[in-house]
């Protein structure tokens, strides 16, 4: 169990915070904009779930995300070293990811069927649902980063999970927009 009991440590006023390791690095490193973009990510789908008060069943999944993406949080915080240490990390798991790619199919079978690209608006829920996922690829892609320094280790699934993750918030973003039907539609070129 984590306990909080200082807010204010004035530790990163040098620029540098510290790992789930104990380990300093620079708060522009690679890994803390890594976990950065999950935290980020988390953020955004708090402030979408305060619009799913009619849609329970999304809303219970996403507040399982937030709980995931906090397991991804200390994954990324934990890099993998060559020594032991000295506790279990917290690692996200392919059970994790399947579940994720299972709620999307769920998801998507229900939705009106795409003639289009959609643009990221409609409802105050869909609107902030498809922001999270924006959010979401950027992690993405910073974890990927991360995963392409050979002295760093990533889980796989810590990328996967993340590229699952923005399905899952389109597909919802779509169900908020009354199961796609309220969708915006892209028509190319309309404005010129």
């Amino acid at each position: 169990m984590v306990t909080l009991n200082k807010i204010v440590t004035k530790a990163g006023d040098r620029g540098t915070t510290r790992l789930a390791t104990g380990e300093e690095v620079a708060k522009h490193s690679p890994r803390v904009a890594a976990y950065g973009a999950v935290d980020e990510t988390n953020a955004a789908i708090g402030v979408a779930r305060l619009h799913l008060a009619d849609r329970v069943t999304l809303d219970e999944i996403l507040a399982r995300v937030q709980n995931d993406l906090f397991d991804l949080g200390a994954d990324l915080a934990t890099p993998e070293r060559d020594k032991p240490l000295g506790f279990e990390a917290l690692r996200i798991q392919e059970s994790q990811v399947d579940r994720l790619e299972a709620e999307v199919d769920a998801i998507n079978a229900a939705l009106a069927p795409l003639t289009s690209f959609i643009l990221p608006a409609g409802t105050p829920a869909a609107a902030h649902l498809h922001l999270a996922r924006t959010i979401a690829r950027r992690a993405e892609r910073e974890v990927a980063a991360l995963m392409a320094d050979a002295n760093e280790r990533v889980s796989p699934a810590a990328l996967k999970y993340l590229n699952r993750l923005s399905d899952l918030l389109f597909v919802a973003a779509r169900a908020a927009n009354d199961d796609g039907r309220a969708d915006v539609l892209w028509t190319p070129g309309a404005t010129r």
